[in-house]
């Protein structure tokens, strides 16, 4: 398990909020030298905390106004299969993720597209006729809220502490 201390929790929290920052004003925010918070955002990506730094785009800016949950089942259940429709699903433009379930379900796909016709559209073209789908269910997202911060757990599940 990966230790991240309380020095390493605040500079992950405030990269969360605004990644743009330098990293003067990062120290600053988290109470470190300049020197030692270039060290440690170093040592974070080198240990896989970091994995990127990322802009938030509007769906809705980019003309897809409609987003789903799609629950697909497939069969047979084995690797090949699976990893199959993981990569064709992956790779389809409408795709935001794709996750790999136990359970009823095998996966769980969020897709963005322009409309409700557009997303009926998605599932005859793109679903329904797929040799290893066998059932397919759709749940229209009305409203989608996301954290933007996440804080490491400890292993009783309590949120780690950050500096302030």
């Amino acid at each position: 398990m990966m230790v991240v201390d309380d020095i390493d929790s605040a500079i992950v929290r405030e990269l969360q909020t605004n990644a743009r920052q330098t990293n003067r004003e990062l120290a600053r925010a988290v109470g470190v030298a300049p020197s030692t918070c270039l060290e440690r955002v170093r040592l974070l990506r080198d240990r896989g905390v970091i994995t990127g730094y990322h802009a938030d785009v509007s769906l809705t800016a980019l003309g897809r106004e409609v987003q789903a949950l799609l629950h697909v089942q497939v069969r047979p259940l084995n690797r090949e299969v699976i990893e199959g429709f993981k990569s064709y699903a992956s790779g389809l433009p409408e795709v935001l993720s794709v996750f790999v379930l136990a359970g009823g379900d095998d996966f769980l796909v969020h897709v963005a597209v322009p409309s409700v016709e557009g997303l009926h559209a998605f599932l005859m073209d793109r679903f329904s006729g797929r040799r290893e789908i066998v059932g397919f269910r759709s749940s229209v997202i009305y409203q989608h809220h996301r954290n933007r911060v996440i804080d490491p757990l400890d292993p009783t599940g309590n949120a780690h502490a950050a500096v302030r």
